[in-house]
């Protein structure tokens, strides 16, 4: 959640001088989290035990045997120059192997996959290869910041429509192709959706696939919570659909079920002049992924696949043990199928007194839990807050009863 902001508005120093960014940072909109990092800060410096559900950012290790690969290969001299760019073939061949495995999709290691340094960045680069001024992407709302910001500084516009109801979404999808003009170019989806946790069942995508042959627009599908999954339930890839290749993509990562999100390893799969899009443009930006990780990737995709199961199981029991506590505050929230979150609607008692952000802050200031408020997700967002599963146990139980407090008072 943290992120510098450039100060544009400031004076000019004494000399005249003035630094005049680009026109695409003024696209960006203020960062709504700001004020809860600063205040989380303050309150940890103060010797404050503030338990943070705020960032989806995983607090497990990889497995050992990961590790151990990647020191082993990070000691091989040959291992340290530039790598190139669309990742080591090994790598791509594992990833083309696991959709084979999981999805029952054959794709071809040379030209259907490329390794992108995290999903996040395969995205927003994926953004820049195929919109421009003029240009109109539809994404999810609420919405993933990058969704939104990625798009913006490709210089083109976003629509936001609504998840919570997936058919709902398809037929707003249809109903926005047949009245604007130009039609929009891509279509982003993000099923399990964060941040509102929403899923969708395989003949959403045939839908999909069917919309966009219709209409005209390239999907882009945002597969990152894919190992994440809950109660049975196992998350559809689009690439699954008949004749999604020939529409689109889908970014999958190894952030979550593999707990690697500070290695930033992710994938993009699907159209081949899509893939060879993404390839030009990180062609100019990167040099690839350092070879050493990719190697223990490749061990990693190979050999745990047991470990994921497990890592999906431990998120079920803390969502199991966090939900049932609200539950037992009279806070009546939603469980999930899927992802790492709770998307949990404020408590009619505070959603009728202040916004989002608001009782973000009252949560941080007098229970000492910081959570994310649905408003930083966008208008869709507001009246919701989105806590992470990152913490153990122990550490959730803890944390409602600090929230429990904290609303009674």
């Amino acid at each position: 959640m943290h992120k510098e902001r450039i100060d544009t508005d400031s004076a000019p120093p004494s000399g005249g001088f003035t630094i005049a960014v680009a026109e695409r940072i003024h696209r960006l909109p203020p960062y709504l989290f700001a004020e809860i990092n600063r205040l989380m800060y303050e309150k940890r410096r103060a010797g404050a035990d503030v338990i943070d559900l705020g960032m989806g950012n995983p607090s497990d290790p990889p497995q050992d045997l990961v590790i151990d690969k990647l020191a082993e290969a990070a000691r091989e001299p040959r291992g340290h120059g530039y790598a190139e760019s669309r990742g080591i073939l090994g790598l791509r061949r594992e990833v083309a192997s696991k959709y084979l495995k999981y999805h029952g999709v054959r794709l071809d290691p040379e030209s259907e996959v490329l390794v992108c340094l995290g999903s996040k960045e395969g995205f927003s680069h994926m953004c820049l290869a195929l919109l421009g001024p003029g240009d109109t992407a539809i994404v999810p709302a609420p919405s993933y910041p990058a969704h939104v910001y990625a798009v913006a500084m490709a210089a083109a516009n976003t629509i936001m429509l609504e998840v919570a109801n997936p058919e709902r979404f398809l037929a707003n999808v249809d109903y926005t192709c047949r009245h604007l003009f130009p039609r929009p170019k891509v279509l982003v989806v993000n099923f399990p959706h964060n941040p509102s946790t929403a899923c969708v069942e395989p003949e959403f995508y045939v839908e999909v696939v069917k919309l966009a042959r219709r209409y005209g627009f390239m999907v882009i599908s945002d597969l990152a919570y894919a190992d994440i999954t809950f109660d049975g339930y196992r998350a559809p890839s689009f690439l699954a659909a008949p004749g999604a290749r020939e529409v689109g993509v889908e970014f999958t990562t190894m952030s979550k079920g593999y707990n690697m999100a500070g290695w930033r390893v992710g994938f993009c799969a699907g159209n081949a002049a899509m893939v060879r899009a993404l390839a030009t443009i990180k062609g100019y930006y990167d040099y690839g992924m350092f070879r050493p990780i990719q190697v223990a990737a490749i061990v990693a995709l190979r050999q745990t696949d047991a470990a994921v199961e497990e890592q999906a199981r431990i998120y079920q029991s803390r969502r199991d043990v966090l939900c049932r506590g609200l539950r037992r505050l009279g806070w009546p929230v939603e469980s999930p199928k899927a992802t790492m979150f709770v998307w949990a609607k404020m408590p009619e008692r505070w959603s009728t007194q202040m916004t989002s952000i608001e009782f973000a802050m009252k949560l941080l200031k007098e229970g000492d839990v910081a959570v994310s408020p649905g408003g930083g997700f966008g208008q869709a967002g507001e009246g919701f807050v989105r806590m992470a599963l990152v913490e153990n146990e122990e550490r959730l139980r803890q944390a409602v009863r600090q929230i429990g407090r904290c609303l009674k008072e």
